[in-house]
């Protein structure tokens, strides 16, 4: 789950990029991407992976 997460913010931030879109600091491309680089580490550690059982 956070693996899609992680792609759709750094899509969000190459369109922002892309674009040359005037945001303000808090919503910066690279802002954006340091968010998806945090959701991706998460993934990979295995946070939010999905579901499990506990027994």
């Amino acid at each position: 789950m956070l693996g899609i997460v992680a792609a759709v913010l750094f899509f969000i931030a190459f369109l922002v990029n892309a674009a040359e879109i005037g945001t303000n600091d808090v919503f910066s491309s690279v802002n954006i991407m340091l968010l998806g680089l945090t959701a991706l580490a998460l993934h990979m550690a295995g946070i939010g992976a999905g579901w499990s059982r506990r027994r």
